[in-house]
């Protein structure tokens, strides 16, 4: 039997680095209104709660005002169609897939795992990305950012999941690169594991004590029975 019946990953600096294109449209979108622009450090201590949150610390760190003041500009609706065009053009142009991962997902699918990503990033730029790279058709679901009600750290992309596939917490692992996926997972009561080399607000992973830490996803693999 498999360790797990059905594995779920968080998707930006876990299966994919995507980092460096988030930058690039944060920039366009700096670059249009005349705006200083942000270090790729900057942006990657914004990810992974949603393209909005992450378009308002950069516009913080730009500016130097906080992050209760971007909003109130009058210049912020223009600024965020500008940004949701700008990352549309980008999304897929300098992102790559983390080692092992392809590999992996093809093997747990074959092996009968239900796969799905459950990440705060909006559907539209999540289809862009994985069309990019041509994983969509390895997962079975894709819960985004937009599609319940609320997103991670809510258990309710993970509970989604459990219900859709008929899994009990028990059998299910969540895969990602952050405390907010650390979180998500205990609020949802499954296991977690999680990845060094992602984005987490420039703090170790470990600090957030998943359940294990991994170098790679497929460690997935060398689960005994897997």
């Amino acid at each position: 039997m498999n360790p797990f019946d059905l594995v779920m990953f968080d998707l930006d600096g876990t299966l994919i680095e995507t980092a460096p294109e988030i930058l690039d449209a944060v920039n366009d979108t700096l670059a249009h209104f005349g705006l200083p622009l942000v270090r790729q450090q900057q942006v990657n201590d914004c990810i992974g709660h949603g393209t909005q949150t992450l378009l308002v610390r950069a516009l913080a760190f730009s500016q130097q005002i906080p992050m209760a003041a971007v909003q109130m500009q009058a210049q912020w609706p223009s600024m965020a169609d500008a940004f949701q065009h700008h990352y549309q053009q980008r999304c897929g142009t300098r992102s790559h897939l983390y080692p092992q991962v392809r590999e992996t997902l093809t093997a747990l699918r074959a092996r009968g795992v239900g796969l799905a990503i459950v990440t705060n990033k909006e559907a539209r730029f999540t289809r862009t990305v994985l069309d990019a790279h041509a994983l969509g058709p390895l997962f079975h679901r894709v819960v985004s950012g937009d599609t319940l009600a609320t997103k991670k750290p809510s258990p309710e992309g993970i509970q989604d999941c459990l219900h859709h596939f008929s899994v009990a917490a028990d059998r299910a692992l969540f895969v990602g690169d952050s405390s907010i996926d650390v979180q998500t997972a205990r609020n949802a009561g499954v296991q977690v594991w999680a990845l060094p080399y992602g984005y987490n607000m420039g703090r170790p992973i470990a600090e957030s004590h998943p359940d294990r830490l991994v170098d790679h996803v497929g460690c997935l693999l060398a689960e005994p029975n897997a």
